[in-house]
């Protein structure tokens, strides 16, 4: 499927690397299919981009949230996960939403709001966890920095 992009330009995207969002994403419900793409630039770089294949200029960056918080820990209701399928160690992929403002000393990432997808059948879900103290902008310069990210 070739997929215009207003960052990455047109893309070919394998079926296999369709992932589908049935309730969409929180505030952006009318978007359900989204694939991941990496910054070819960067070979290092962990940050990737959840591309909408519904909107081409809707393109968030996101992050494996134990790169940030090595203790990150998601309490989740299991109702909450029932459309994704069965969930294992093996195929569970958690991501996080990032928010990269032009200064990027106040980068953050969304503890409160982790992306959950099964990589068996890519169905995926973002949820709001039941973790109080789960920031929606817990901010990353430092951590990305000492990393090179930043």
């Amino acid at each position: 499927m070739l997929v215009k992009t207003k960052y990455f330009g047109e893309v070919d995207i394998p079926e296999e690397k369709v992932l589908t969002f049935d309730r969409g994403l929180i505030g952006l419900t009318d978007y359900k299919k989204f694939t991941l793409l990496y910054d070819c630039e960067k070979d290092e770089s962990h940050i990737r981009w959840l591309q909408s294949l519904d909107e081409p200029t809707l393109a968030l960056p996101v992050i494996d949230p134990w790169l940030i918080k090595e203790d990150y820990n998601p309490e989740v209701e299991d109702e909450l996960l029932a459309g994704l399928g069965e969930l294992t160690e093996e195929n569970l992929l958690l991501l996080l939403t990032m928010t990269v403002p032009s200064d990027l000393t106040k980068m953050s990432v969304n503890l409160k709001a982790p992306m959950i997808i099964n990589s068996d059948n890519r169905k995926a879900a973002q949820i709001i966890v039941e973790n109080e103290d789960y920031e929606v902008k817990y901010k990353v310069y430092d951590i990305l920095n000492q990393r090179g990210e930043a």
